[in-house]
Order: C-alpha cells, then structure tokens, then sequence
C-alpha cells in the first residue's frame, strides 16, 4: 500500500479551510499525477469534491495535462 502524499494532504486542508483558489493555484502546479489522484480520493471520501466544482474540474484537466507525455515534469 502506498504512502499518502503530504501535497495532497496540504491542499486538501487549503480546500478545508476554505481557500479554494490557493489550492487551485498549487493544483495547476501539481508534481504527478498520482499526487492528484491521491487528493482526488481523499477529497471524495470527504465529501468534498461533490461541493467544489472548480476543483474537480481543476483537478480532472491537471491530470489530463499530466498524462500526456509531452508535458511530463522532470522532478
């Protein structure tokens, strides 16, 4: 089983606290893909990603973006 992402707990606690466009701002400069798949699944066990459309939409086009091999990261 693999570890929980500190990125996706941090913004994840952003989305809590209600700052949604600082996590918006630190999902578009997300560091992979799992990262964000990790804050999509900890966000839909919160309840979460159902009340923040733009997050979900933010989250779902980063890992869009991400997956294509021309705009992978290097770390």
């Amino acid at each position: 089983m693999s570890r929980q992402s500190l990125w996706a707990t941090k913004v994840a606690a952003l989305i809590r606290g209600g700052n949604s466009q600082a996590a918006l701002a630190q999902i578009k400069v997300a560091p992979t893909v799992k990262d964000l798949q990790q804050l999509r699944s900890l966000l839909t066990t919160e309840g979460l990603l159902i009340k923040n459309r733009l997050v979900d939409d933010a989250t779902a086009d980063q890992i869009i973006a991400l997956s294509a091999p021309r705009l992978h990261r290097s770390p």
